[in-house]
């Protein structure tokens, strides 16, 4: 239905072609009305109209064959009604399909074909029910086909789907033997202390990296070879008893051994707590938690080897500086002895003070002589005795004096004075000061060495201890066999997709 309030109306009768009613004389008598408006007021009117968008669009398209430029599809509207033209009156739409149809190729034209005596209509007439017969035989036919269609892929779904499914379940249920697994949780820590601190009081962190390198070695061929030569794993697994599938054969390798081993070995870690969780299986309870525990004492090892070697080097280091300087510190001690036991000499200080005692003594008592004597002389008759007694004095001290002062300096008969014993003395013991000292520093750094080598030790914590199951965990029938059904009908589903599409481009 239209949306015009001034739509055309028709009578329609049997037989006879719909003519307009009344509205038809009113649109013939608008474009006298229209003269007398502005073309915006008669575009407004005609927007008022409600006009839908299929009309306006053949307006268009008969103003542009009556060889007229709207602006617009109102404008259209607006001049073919100037024109006295309806736009909406029927044969002018039939007109315009048909010079669009002219307008084709040759195609749209009508083909005449030869009269031969093959298509001749027949002279005998059909029975009234041969059509109805026809469709019930039609109808059966397509049954029959959908219902053959069905029970073949009854069958090929029993076939690929439902049968092997059912094999699955009677192993998992009947056939395969039960597994026992024990979980175990881990964790590296490395201590992490002040300085000067024992790494023993401080707090522990966990390293990532650490734990990724311990789950990377018991994933390792290496551990499962340590596990078959410590605790017997191929031969755990090479038992009479296991089903033939889960059955490792006694002879296999340790490839054939290493893939059962990923199987019934399983670690993962856990970054935001930093744990490592284990799960080991194994045929009966003991078994499960021997072997996670001899794996646990694999990991220890790991982790205590992570670091050894820096922790060595750096206290190799730093015993060898301290070695060295011990023995250097040796060295120059027994210099400072040898020197003294060479020149009789205890101390160089003490030897000086006593010839300077001994210098100062003697000239003291030259002085009082020097005193007396000239006493003794300032009397008018001297004792000449008296005077060469003291003036001998004098000399004599005088002589002990310069030979003590010589000590000092000049040297004694063996050409080595005083000053140069003490000078000796001095330069070794003060290289033995030096060497003590360092004998000192290199103290202190082997300890920090120790402390910082005992803050990169690594510990391997066993939060959660393995312990043999009660139960076995595995084989989880239901589940096993749902994951079989799903994998057969997949396999299924993408081999009948794939046939489809392979037939359907043949065919074509």
């Amino acid at each position: 239905m239209t949306t015009n309030p001034r739509a055309k109306r028709y009578n329609i009768r049997r037989g006879k072609r719909p003519t307009p009613t009344a509205p038809v004389a009113e649109e013939q008598r608008a474009p006298e009305n229209n003269a007398q408006k502005s073309p915006e007021e008669q575009i407004e009117q005609i927007r008022n109209e409600g006009l839908t968008g299929r009309q306006l669009r053949m307006a268009r398209r008969v103003a542009q064959k009556h060889g007229l430029a709207p602006k617009s599809d109102f404008d259209a509207v607006r001049l073919l009604r100037s024109k006295g033209i309806d736009p909406f009156q029927r044969a002018n739409m039939l007109e315009l399909i048909a010079s669009e149809k002219s307008d084709d190729d040759g195609l749209m034209l009508p083909q005449t074909t030869p009269v031969t005596g093959e298509n001749l209509p027949t002279t005998q007439f059909a029975p009234p029910d041969m059509g109805i017969g026809e469709v019930a035989r039609i109808q059966k036919d397509i049954v029959r086909r959908r219902r053959r269609k069905l029970a073949l892929l009854f069958v090929r779904l029993a076939f690929f789907v439902f049968f092997p499914t059912f094999l699955a379940g009677y192993y998992f249920y009947n056939i395969a033997t039960p597994m026992y697994s024990t979980t175990s949780v881990l964790k590296v820590e490395q201590a992490q202390g002040p300085e000067g601190a024992s790494s023993l009081l401080s707090g522990t962190q966990f390293n990532s990296t650490d734990s990724i390198v311990v789950q990377t070695y018991l994933l390792n061929r290496d551990a499962m070879i340590r596990l078959d030569q410590d605790m017997g794993y191929r031969a755990h697994f090479s038992d009479p008893d296991i089903d033939a599938i889960q059955r490792l054969d006694p002879d296999a390798n340790y490839e054939e051994t290493y893939k059962l081993y990923k199987k019934n070995v399983k670690i993962g870690f856990d970054p935001t707590e930093g744990v490592i969780q284990m799960e080991v299986i194994a045929v009966d309870p003991e078994h499960a938690e021997s072997f996670a525990r001899a794996l646990i004492s694999y990991g220890e090892e790991t982790v205590d080897n992570l670091s050894q070697r820096v922790r060595d080097d750096q206290m190799s280091g730093a015993r060898e500086s301290y070695e060295e300087a011990e023995l250097a510190m040796s060295a120059a001690q027994q210099r400072v002895i040898e020197l003294k036991e060479l020149y009789d000499v205890i101390s160089t200080e003490v030897e000086v003070s006593l010839l300077t005692t001994r210098i100062s003594a003697l000239e003291l008592r030259v002085t009082e002589d020097m005193l007396a004597l000239q006493e003794t002389l300032a009397n008018e008759r001297p004792n000449q005795t008296k005077v060469e007694t003291l003036r001998r004095g004098i000399a004599n001290r005088q002589e002990i004096i310069e030979e003590l002062r010589g000590q000092l300096t000049e040297g004694n008969s063996d050409g080595l004075s005083l000053a140069r014993i003490q000078g000796e003395l001095q330069v070794a013991e003060s290289e033995l000061a030096t060497r003590v000292l360092m004998l000192q520093t290199s103290l202190q750094q082997m300890e920090a060495a120790r402390i910082e080598a005992s803050r990169q030790t690594r510990y391997l914590v066993t939060v959660a201890a393995p312990n043999a199951p009660d139960a076995p965990s595995y084989p989880r029938a239901f589940e096993n066999t749902v994951l079989a059904f799903l994998i057969f009908a997949g396999i299924y589903l993408m081999a009948s997709l794939t046939a489809s599409i392979l037939r359907e481009q043949i065919t074509s």
